[in-house]
């Protein structure tokens, strides 16, 4: 009986390690420059967007079938939306 329970807490903790950590809407811009969103293309979540320091580029959470990542948002031609020229 007691092993039974040791094996049911372990696989409880086991399962808890199996969900997505998420910081909500943690480090999001709240209200994103009209010029921004003018530029954006379709289809961009712009309610989840950073700015990243490193490149200076704008970047939105993209929520797939598999996987939720960032990527960089970009006009409707392609071009990634940054506050500074790219090098």
């Amino acid at each position: 009986m007691k092993s039974r329970l040791i094996l049911l807490i372990i696989g409880l903790f086991g399962l808890g390690a199996c969900t997505a950590a998420t910081g909500g809407n943690a480090g999001f811009i709240r209200n994103l420059p009209e010029e921004i969103v003018a530029m954006a293309a379709p289809n961009q979540d712009l309610n989840s967007v950073q700015l990243k320091e490193t490149d200076g580029c704008y970047w939105y959470r993209h929520s797939g079938p598999v996987e939720t990542t960032m990527l960089p948002l970009r006009t409707a031609e392609g071009r990634p939306i940054c506050t500074r020229p790219q090098a």
